[in-house]
Order: C-alpha cells, then sequence, then structure tokens
C-alpha cells in the first residue's frame, strides 16, 4: 500500500516536550489521521510559551520527535509546532470592498480579507492566522460565506491573531536547531480544538481550557468561532511548587507525587488515614504524610485557577451562555477528580478533553488530555496539506486561499 502524507506535531511544554507523527488518509472521501509514533521527553528550556534555554529546548525536541520517529519506523523532515502564551493576542479587524460583479465571487471574499489583514500589529508582532467571524453584504449581517449571493457592498469582521515576533523566532530556531523545519506556527487552543470538541459543542458555545505547566489557556468557542482568548501565569508548576513547599520534597519529587497520588477534589474516596511515602535524601530518615493534606494543597491551588479562568469567562460577556461548558486538556486535566472540581467551581457542565475524532492507529497511545495539542497539530497539518496540495495545489500561492477557508468553516 502506498504511504500517505507524513504529517508531525510538536508540542513545546514546560514540563514536557511531546510529539506525534500521523499518516493522512482519505477514507471514502473523508480525510482522516493513522497514527504512527509519539514521542515525549522532559523539558525545562520553554517557560510560558517562551524560549528560555534554546540549547536544552533542541535537546528536548530531538528526544521527543526521534522516539516518534522510532515508533513509527519513519523519518520527519518538518512539524507543526504549537504556540501559546501572554504574547500571543487577538485583535478584531473590518474590512471594506465594493462587488465587482452580478454577484459575489471568491475574488471579493479574498480581496475584503486582505483589506481587513492590512492593519498593524504592532512592533515586533507577526500574523499567526486571520479567521473571518461573519461577513455583511449591503444591510444583511451574520454570513459565513458571502459567494453567490447579491450585493453592492461586502464587509468583514476578522480576528487577527498574533505573537511577538521574537518569541516566534526563538521557536523556530530551537527546531531548527534539531534539523528539523517548522512547516507551521500553530496556536495551540486552535490545534487542541480540532482535536477534542465536536461541532455542537463549538456552534452552543464552550471554553476550552488548557491545563499545562507554565499557563493555562483558556478559548472560548461560540456559534462555531473562537470568540475569546486569554493565557493566565498559573498552572501545573505552581501546583508542584506548593507541594515543595507544604512537604519539604525537591522539585522533582513533588512532580512525581502529584503524578502518582494527586487528587483535584477531596471526595469520600480520599481515605483520611492514608499515608504517602516521602522521599528523602540518602542518609535522611523517611517521612510520610497522609494523601489528604497531599489533595488539600493540589485542590486548594487548582480552585484558585479555575476562579481565575471563570473571571475571564466572565469579562468576555459568555457566563450563561456556554450550553456545553468547560473541556479541560493539558497535562494538569488528568489528575484525579479534576472534573468534579470543575463542575464546583464553574456550575456547569465539565468534560475532559482526550482526542480521538478524525485518528486511527494508535489511538490508544494519545487517549489523554495531555496529547490534545499535539494530535490537533498533526490533524491542522492534514488538513493543510489535504487543502492545498492534495486537492490540486503545488504552489505556495494555491494553498493559502483554501486553508483560509476550511479555517473559517471550522473556526
Amino acid at each position: 500500500m502506498k504511504r500517505g502524507a507524513l504529517i508531525a506535531g510538536l508540542d513545546l511544554g514546560s514540563t514536557k516536550t511531546c510529539a506525534v507523527i500521523g499518516e493522512v488518509r482519505a477514507e471514502t472521501g473523508d480525510l482522516r489521521v493513522r497514527v504512527l509514533g509519539v514521542g515525549t521527553a522532559r523539558a525545562t528550556g520553554v517557560k510560558r510559551g517562551l524560549v528560555r534555554d534554546i540549547e536544552e529546548t533542541t535537546q528536548s525536541v530531538v528526544r521527543a520527535i526521534r522516539d516518534a520517529e522510532r515508533m513509527a519506523g519513519v523519518k520527519v523532515s518538518a512539524v507543526f509546532c504549537g504556540i501559546a502564551g501572554d504574547h500571543v493576542r487577538t485583535q478584531m479587524s473590518t474590512g471594506l470592498a465594493s462587488v465587482t460583479g452580478d454577484e459575489i465571487r471568491r475574488q471579493d471574499t479574498d480581496r475584503v480579507d486582505d483589506v481587513a489583514r492590512a492593519v498593524s500589529l504592532g512592533d515586533g508582532y507577526e500574523l499567526l492566522h486571520s479567521i473571518p467571524q461573519e461577513y455583511k453584504v449591503d444591510s444583511q449581517r451574520g454570513i459565513s460565506d458571502p459567494v453567490g449571493m447579491t450585493g453592492l457592498r461586502l464587509e468583514v469582521e476578522m480576528c487577527l491573531i498574533a505573537t511577538q515576533a521574537q518569541a516566534a523566532q526563538n521557536l523556530r530556531k530551537a527546531v531548527q536547531r534539531g534539523g528539523y523545519g517548522v512547516g507551521e506556527l500553530v496556536l495551540e487552543p486552535l490545534a487542541g480544538a480540532l482535536a477534542v470538541l465536536t461541532d455542537e459543542e463549538r456552534e452552543l458555545g464552550c471554553a476550552l481550557v488548557d491545563l499545562g505547566g507554565g499557563s493555562t489557556t483558556v478559548a472560548v468557542f461560540h456559534d462555531g468561532k473562537l470568540r475569546h482568548l486569554a493565557s493566565l501565569p498559573y498552572a501545573g508548576s505552581h501546583v508542584t511548587n506548593d507541594l515543595v513547599q507544604g512537604l519539604g520534597v525537591t522539585q522533582a519529587d513533588a512532580e512525581r507525587l502529584k503524578e502518582r497520588w494527586g487528587v483535584a477534589y477531596n471526595t469520600e474516596n480520599v481515605n483520611p488515614e492514608e499515608l504517602v511515602e516521602l522521599p528523602a535524601p540518602p542518609g535522611h530518615q523517611a517521612r510520610q504524610a497522609k494523601r489528604e493534606l497531599l489533595t488539600h494543597i493540589i485542590q486548594e491551588r487548582l480552585d484558585e485557577i479555575f476562579g481565575l479562568v471563570l473571571e475571564h469567562v466572565e469579562a468576555a460577556g459568555y457566563v450563561g451562555r456556554l450550553p456545553s461548558g468547560i473541556i479541560l486538556t493539558g497535562g494538569g486535566a488528568q489528575l484525579t477528580n479534576i472534573v468534579e472540581l470543575g463542575r464546583e467551581v464553574f456550575a456547569m457542565p465539565v468534560r475532559t478533553g482526550v482526542p480521538g475524532r478524525g485518528i486511527t492507529g494508535l489511538v490508544d497511545s494519545v487517549q489523554e488530555p495531555r496529547f490534545a495539542v499535539p494530535v490537533g497539530l498533526v490533524l491542522y497539518g492534514a488538513r493543510r496539506r489535504a487543502h492545498g496540495e492534495l486537492f490540486g495545489g503545488t504552489g505556495a500561492g494555491r494553498w493559502v486561499a483554501p486553508v483560509k477557508r476550511w479555517l473559517q468553516d471550522f473556526f
């Protein structure tokens, strides 16, 4: 069987770098990705989405991708790389153009989109994505695709997503030093949404909350579009630091205790008499602590983080407008009882987001919330490839317009 196109997704986090390799397959007209390989590596070179140590980051990139390549039995030359953090910002822009023919053509929408994009992003910023929110034909609003309609005046409201150019350059440099190209930098919440959100959730309204190691990202979707984006400087590393202070253990030991014994919400399944062995340095007497104390420390910090997430949802005006509730992804979403804590704080439906939509192959290897972004990056790359190349486009110019359209349709 002829092998399909290979796509690699790379998620550079504050504590782990994750790589996923997939093969693009068009099955009965439906685009799917067969997961071939997965790799993870410890990482300390990225903090809150910014590369702080290029050499260390490069080493973690190489370890993660090579592990994925060994599992897949293939080599990749480039990756789709996720980007997030408070250096990423959104702004709304409008475009206006006159209709040149009897009806609106694709050239007209491309032209009005270009007008909306032709705004200043601020010194030192580069554009990541431009996503049309709605079109307006003469006095009619709320149009998702005006092609074929009749009118004289065409307007668009567009969401522009930009990042600090220096942050993007350092991310690319860290990957390129490992011998890999960067196909595209992709906003992580958009990638995660591809992997774990349903069409109904995006349409009715939901918030995708990525609990990472160094930051927590909040993305609100409503009427099928990305409506709000925020990055909070509190995440899993703060939970770990609290355990360091509260239990008197090292950073590495606190991380291991959290992963093995951590509980996000104290319910009846936490025995108040259960003891946890605390690692002790050589020559020191072993210590114990109640698991209930471990749970209390974790719950207090996560409760605070969830409260900040809720404040952002309120500030964006979407409290009471998210019937599909909260979807939790990222490494922090793997803690026991995290959903129960979320329901208590948010007072709305909460679930964890696990990749599974649109993928085949080694699905079991990525069915955890921490793989939402890297799997989503592979799905993003697959759609990019399909709309730009497999369906007839070869040059860069022929890639761009179809990709804009599926981004518009999906987000």
